[in-house]
C-alpha cells in the first residue's frame, strides 16, 4: 500500500477528544492511520510524505446551509450588482444593467442580482420607472441580495401578469407609491413567483457551466460538501443530469421543497435517485422573510414601527407540513429568521413529536437570527438543532444596531454564545449567495463579532475558534447525519482535508487573513493555491 502521509504541522482533528496527532495517513479515499509519525509510517511504509511545513491540517469544511451554485449563476449569467464587486451607487447598477441589456436580444430577460440598498450611497432600491429608463425593450428583474424581494420594470411586470389591479398574495406584497401605483418592488416568494426561483431562465448547458464554476470556487475555500437548500423540482432535474454523469468533483446535499412531498418520493425522480456524490437530504420549509426587508417575523415590532414582519405561511399550514414530513421520516430544515417564526416551528415540532414520537430527528432551524434564551433551551428539550447566520454581524451588524433591530436586540443576533453555554449542537453558515462562501471569514466573524465599523456586537455571543471550526466541520456533518463518514480526521473516514497557512486556534483576531493552501477530496488534491509574491510558499 502506498498512500500519503501528512506531518510537520498542527493537525486539528475535530474528533470527540480534540486529539492532536503528529501525523495521519491516507490511502485511496480514506484516512487509514492517525498517530505518531512512526505509527503512521508503520501502517504506510512506502507512502509519500507530504510535509506541512508548519501549516495546519484540518478536515475539509462543510457548508451547513447555502444555495450552490447560485454564486456562479450571479457572476456568469446575471448583472452582478453586489457591493463587493464595486456596485455602490444606483448609477453603477444602472450602468451594469444597461451593459447587460446591450448584450441581450430585444425581448429577452435582463437579470440583475445581489443588490443591497444598505451598501448603496442612495440607501434605497431602484424604482420601476428607473428600470424603464434603462430599457423598455427588455423585461428587467433585479433581485435583492437577501433573495426575498426585488424590483421589476414595466415590461417585466406585464410579462408576469402583474397589473395595477393585482392583489397581494399570501406571504407577499406588490409595493405601491402614495397614489397606489405599482413601484415595481415585489416582496416575498409568493409574490415574486418564478422570478424568485434559482432555475428561472436556466437551461441545462448554462447550469452545467455554473455548477463547474461554483465547484471550483468552493474547493478553493476548502469546502468539499455543499448544499442547495431550496431545490424545486425543475432544479432537481438539472442536478439529476449532473448526478447521472458520475462524480461531479464535489459532494452535494439537495434539500427538496417540503410542499413537493409525498409526491416527490413516490415519483421516479425521487424514488430512483442514484446513490452517489449528489444526494437528497432534509426537506425545506420557509416561515418568514428577511431582516433586510423587515419581513422577518418578530414577537415585538421593528423599532419605530408597528410592523412585526411577514409570515410566509399560517401557523396551521406550518403545523400540517411539519406533521407530514415528520411522519414520513424526513429531516426538516426550516427557515426561521425572526423569533416569532421560531416559535411557530418549535410549536409544530412539539406537536409532531407528541403525535409521532421519534428519536434523533435533528430537525433544524435555519438562521435563528434573534432566537431568545428560552427558545435555545426549548430546542435542547425537543432535540432541535440550529444553523446560525453570523455573517450578518459583519455585513449588516451596524444596520441591525442603528436601524433594523436597535441597539438592544442587535447584540444577540445569531446567539452562538447562548447555544454553546446550553450545550446545544449548532452550525454556522454563509447562505451563499447572500454572502459568499468564505468559511475562514465566517469563523473570524463568529469568534470576534466585529461589525464593519469596528463595533463589538454581542460580546457574550462570542465562541472559541475551536467551537467555530467544529461548527463548520464535524458539527456540520452531524447536523445532516454525515458524521460517521466525514467532518473529522479519524480512522476510516473520507480523506477530505484542508491545509491552512495559519492556525486559527493561535491567532483568533486574524483568522480572516488565513488562507486555504490546499484542498483534498476523497484522497486526491483538488486545489492548490499558487504563490502570489516572492517568498510566499505555494
Amino acid at each position: 500500500m502506498t498512500g500519503t502521509i501528512f506531518a510537520g504541522g498542527p493537525i486539528l482533528t475535530m474528533d470527540a477528544g480534540d486529539t492532536r496527532p503528529d501525523a495521519i495517513g491516507i490511502h485511496g479515499d480514506r484516512i487509514v492511520a492517525v498517530g505518531s509519525l512512526a505509527e503512521v509510517r508503520e501502517t504506510l511504509p512506502v507512502a509519500v510524505l507530504h510535509d506541512l511545513g508548519g501549516q495546519t491540517l484540518i478536515p475539509a469544511f462543510i457548508d451547513p446551509h447555502g444555495h450552490f451554485p447560485d454564486s456562479a449563476i450571479v457572476s456568469l449569467l446575471r448583472a452582478d450588482l453586489s457591493a463587493r464587486t464595486g456596485c455602490t451607487t444606483l448609477a453603477e447598477a444602472f450602468r451594469r444593467l444597461a451593459a447587460k441589456a446591450a448584450d441581450t436580444a430585444a425581448g429577452a430577460w435582463v437579470m440583475g442580482a445581489a443588490l443591497d440598498e444598505s451598501q448603496l450611497t442612495e440607501r434605497r432600491l431602484p424604482t420601476r420607472d428607473e428600470l424603464d429608463a434603462v430599457s423598455t425593450d427588455h423585461p428587467i428583474w433585479v433581485i435583492h441580495a437577501s433573495g426575498h424581494c426585488g424590483v421589476a420594470n414595466s415590461v417585466a411586470l406585464a410579462r408576469q401578469g402583474i397589473t395595477e389591479d393585482s392583489t397581494d398574495p399570501r406571504g407577499g406584497r406588490y409595493l405601491r407609491d402614495g397614489s397606489g401605483r405599482l413601484t415595481g418592488g415585489i416582496e416575498g416568494l409568493s409574490a415574486m413567483g418564478e422570478m424568485g426561483d434559482t432555475h428561472f431562465l436556466l437551461d441545462e448547458g448554462a447550469f452545467a457551466g455554473c455548477f463547474a464554476a461554483a465547484r471550483d470556487e468552493y474547493l478553493a475555500q476548502g469546502v468539499t460538501l455543499a448544499q442547495n437548500s431550496w431545490t424545486a423540482l425543475p432544479l432537481l432535474r438539472l442536478f439529476r443530469r449532473i448526478a447521472d454523469q458520475g462524480d461531479p468533483g464535489i459532494d452535494l446535499i439537495l434539500l427538496p421543497v417540503a410542499e413537493d412531498e409525498p409526491a416527490l418520493c413516490q415519483s421516479g425522480i425521487g424514488r430512483d435517485w442514484p446513490a452517489g456524490e449528489i444526494a437528497l437530504g432534509p426537506r425545506k420549509l420557509l416561515t418568514d422573510g428577511s431582516f433586510l426587508m423587515r419581513t422577518a417575523l418578530l414577537t415585538a415590532p421593528y423599532p419605530g414601527t408597528d410592523g412585526s414582519g411577514l409570515a410566509y405561511m399560517s401557523r396551521d399550514q406550518l403545523g400540517a407540513e411539519v406533521q407530514k414530513l415528520h411522519r414520513l421520516g424526513h429531516q426538516i430544515h426550516c427557515h426561521c429568521n425572526g423569533d416569532a417564526a421560531s416559535d411557530m416551528f418549535l410549536d409544530a415540532v412539539a406537536a409532531a413529536l407528541h403525535d409521532h414520537p421519534r428519536d434523533d430527528h435533528r430537525h433544524t432551524i435555519i438562521h435563528g437570527q434573534v432566537m431568545r434564551r428560552d427558545q435555545i433551551s426549548r430546542c435542547a428539550d425537543l432535540g432541535v438543532t440550529i444553523s446560525f447566520f453570523p455573517a450578518h454581524v459583519w455585513y449588516w451588524g451596524d444596520q441591525h444596531y442603528d436601524d433594523i433591530l436597535g441597539p438592544e436586540r442587535a447584540q444577540d443576533i445569531s446567539p452562538t454564545g447562548w447555544a454553546a453555554a446550553a450545550g446545544l449542537r449548532f452550525t454556522i453558515h454563509n447562505d451563499a449567495s447572500v454572502t459568499p462562501t468564505r468559511p475562514l471569514e465566517l469563523i473570524h466573524t463568529t469568534v470576534n463579532r466585529r461589525t464593519q465599523s469596528g463595533r463589538l456586537l454581542g460580546p457574550d455571543q462570542r465562541i472559541t475558534p475551536l467551537a467555530a471550526l467544529r461548527a463548520h466541520t464535524i458539527d456540520a456533518a452531524w447536523q445532516v447525519f454525515r458524521d460517521a463518514e466525514r467532518g473529522s480526521i479519524e480512522m476510516g473516514k473520507l480523506a477530505d482535508l484542508a491545509i491552512l497557512d495559519g492556525n486559527p486556534l493561535t491567532r483568533p483576531e486574524t483568522i480572516k487573513t488565513i488562507r486555504v493552501r490546499e484542498t483534498w477530496r476523497r484522497g486526491t488534491r483538488v486545489f492548490r493555491r499558487e504563490a502570489t509574491k516572492v517568498g510566499e510558499p505555494a
